[in-house]
């Protein structure tokens, strides 16, 4: 989350000047702006299968995972080197310097994560995170970030076929899926003002703060199938794991999961397209009537392996949701005026990667977030649409077999996070009247550039 965003939506939403329900969606769609595109290699496991980390993973402190890594997850992260039983923890510490286009400068440690990850028994493994963030003025607020614990049964023969079943016991819907192109499984989504509930960025995403089970199975290292269901965490839970009450994704009831792919792993490359529904009935709040809400999206990659001195990867994800609201409410400003009943909303993010020697690299990526036109819900312009742009380079010295740290890492990052349109509107994208006397605000000045430096052991 760009922590520049948080002081200058806070003095926004006291604002008298502007409507209740806009002080409203401003506070949801700033404080809930970014999921942090975290999600990193971890060392336990290279010590866990004595591969070091470029093993599993495209860089060599990652994201994207290798037709390796996506095995090793596969398998319930139980794989092991044989050589003895390691350490399942490990620590990654993060400091950034960042710069943005409106507020002041900050460098500070902005992140500290503890790891608990890997083998339990020759069936059962599993992935804990817990993440501390700085909120600014040195002030730390720890949560419980992602879970995955599985049971899996591999090498099996289901009609003279190869075949690996699982079960999956997660907090974020996605997230247990191996290729990680979907949103929660990347840690990364489009900043939404209204986005879908399979985007961790969207306002009262259900990313971490629901619980549920997916069971899925491989045929043959091709096919993936899975299915499961999910409910949300009483607001007590949540809060013990360090989340905010607003942040709520309501009561959730009969909620379905759905995830097909087809996987394809070549000599020097590797190509998966997948499509991913998730339905639920939803009260939020918990005392409303019932919305029902369906997303269903499909995805796209292609990674490039070759001798792994050049790896390119290319992905595509597309979620549209639909949403039957349970009641309407009618506009302050115009009583007459009425939200609409049945809306939807369209999370698209399209990535490309390419590593040299699994150490250099550079990441574009096009993130964007549309939905139906409201004027009730979506003040000043009733258009939700938001468009971002980021570009990162990074070096990451270890983690490979030849490294003098195979098992541990450093990363540093030079990261431009640029706004095309907010509200729909690329300039006054708080519809800021004139004569007023406040400053106007264009999608550019949410921009931000970070320089950070990551290490994980």
């Amino acid at each position: 989350m760009p922590t520049h965003l948080i002081p200058f939506a806070k003095r926004w939403c006291r604002s008298a000047r502007h409507s209740l329900v806009t002080r409203v969606w401003l506070c949801v769609a700033m404080t809930l702006l970014l999921a942090s595109h975290s999600a990193h290699a971890t060392p336990a496991y290279a010590r866990q299968t004595g591969s070091p980390c470029a093993d599993c993973h495209a860089g060599a402190y990652g994201p994207a995972l290798t037709p390796y890594g996506i095995r090793f997850k596969l398998n319930g992260y139980t794989d092991t080197g044989g050589k003895g039983s390691s350490i399942p923890a490990a620590v990654q510490l993060i400091g950034t310097h960042t710069v943005p286009t409106r507020g002041d400068n900050t460098t500070q440690l902005t992140e500290a994560d503890l790891y608990l990850a890997g083998r339990i028994t020759d069936h059962v493994g599993g992935y804990v995170k817990v993440e501390t963030d700085n909120t600014g003025n040195d002030h730390f607020h720890t949560k419980l970030s992602n879970v995955d614990i599985r049971y899996v049964a591999k090498e099996l023969k289901m009609g003279g076929h190869d075949t690996t079943l699982g079960v999956s016991v997660n907090n974020s819907p996605g997230f247990e899926d191996p290729i990680g192109a979907l949103p929660n499984a990347a840690n990364f989504g489009p900043p939404a003002i209204s986005g879908t509930l399979l985007n961790p960025s969207s306002p009262n995403a259900l990313a971490t703060r629901v619980i549920g089970a997916v069971a899925y199975g491989v045929l043959d290292s091709n096919w993936l199938g899975a299915v499961g269901t999910y409910m949300a965490m009483p607001r007590s839970t949540q809060s013990d794991f360090g989340y905010r009450p607003s942040d709520d994704p309501g009561k959730l009831s009969g909620t379905g999961y759905l995830r097909l792919a087809y996987m394809k792993e070549f000599k020097h490359q590797f190509f998966s397209a997948g499509v991913v529904g998730l339905t639920t009935k939803r009260k939020l709040p918990r005392n409303a009537r019932e919305d029902d809400i369906t997303d269903l999206g499909y995805d796209l990659t292609y990674q490039f392996i070759g001798n792994r001195e050049h790896i390119v990867q290319l992905s595509y994800v597309n979620i549209l949701e639909q949403r039957d609201y349970g009641s309407t409410f009618a506009a302050p400003f115009a009583p007459g005026l009425l939200t609409k009943s049945h809306v939807a909303a369209h999370d698209q993010t399209l990535g490309l990667t390419y590593t040299f020697k699994q150490s250099y690299g550079i990441t574009l990526a096009y993130l964007k977030s549309t939905g139906s036109r409201d004027p009730v819900r979506y003040p000043p312009y009733g258009d939700p649409a938001t468009t971002s742009q980021l570009i990162t380079l990074f070096w990451a010295p270890f983690g490979k077999e030849d490294s003098w740290l195979p098992f541990a890492n450093l990363k540093l990052a030079a990261t431009w996070f640029r706004f095309t349109k907010f509200n729909g509107v690329r300039n006054n994208i708080f519809g800021v009247a004139p004569g007023l006397g406040a400053p106007v605000t264009n999608a550019r000045d949410l921009d931000q550039f970070s320089i950070s430096a990551s290490v994980a052991f």
